[in-house]
């Protein structure tokens, strides 16, 4: 495993940037490297229309060459990433204890994959469609802007990519020190 590499998967159509931008920064400013993933290779093109080059496509990623795996929210992330290629790659980082974590609307990713089951998450719910699905997944849901339960970080959207981003170094760190 690269104790120095994260992945950031993204939709390659809508994308959240701020959710992208802010922790990327924060984590790179770190010393560790970012690694763009996504269903397609080429230019993704963000909500906003901002873009970012996919350096990874998604069923090529070989999840315990990273020390952590960030799902990023926007519109095209339950369209783009939500399946089973997505919900393995979860459950192998859950099972070697990569710390891994979800943003916005690609927290039901997560609990999709299974990887939430009994535990504390957040997540955007404006649609109101989330607290049904963390029940049916049995996931405890938390009224708050970030989330750290075990070795996996939700946060709830755009306005939270700033501590989301920042906890999550802290857990890489932790993670680097337990060896």
């Amino acid at each position: 495993m690269d104790e120095s590499k994260v992945i950031f998967i993204i939709a390659f159509n809508g994308f959240q940037n701020i959710e992208y931008a802010i922790p990327k920064h924060i984590i790179e400013s770190e010393g560790f490297a970012v690694v763009t993933a996504s269903d397609r290779h080429g230019v993704a093109i963000a909500q906003n229309g901002s873009t970012t080059h996919v350096e990874v496509v998604l069923d090529k990623i070989i999840v315990n060459q990273y020390c952590g795996i960030l799902f990023i929210g926007g519109p095209g992330a339950l369209e783009h990433l939500d399946n089973h290629t997505s919900y393995k790659l979860l459950q192998e980082a859950s099972q070697l204890h990569i710390p891994v974590g979800a943003i916005c609307i690609a927290t039901r990713i997560l609990a999709k994959a299974g990887i939430l089951s009994g535990k504390e998450a957040t997540g955007w719910n404006d649609d109101e469609q989330l607290l049904p699905l963390y029940k049916e997944y049995n996931v405890i849901y938390a009224d708050n802007d970030v989330v750290v339960d075990d070795n996996i970080i939700t946060a709830a959207g755009p306005q939270a990519a700033q501590k989301f981003g920042e906890l999550f170094v802290q857990m890489l760190h932790k993670k680097q020190q337990w060896g």
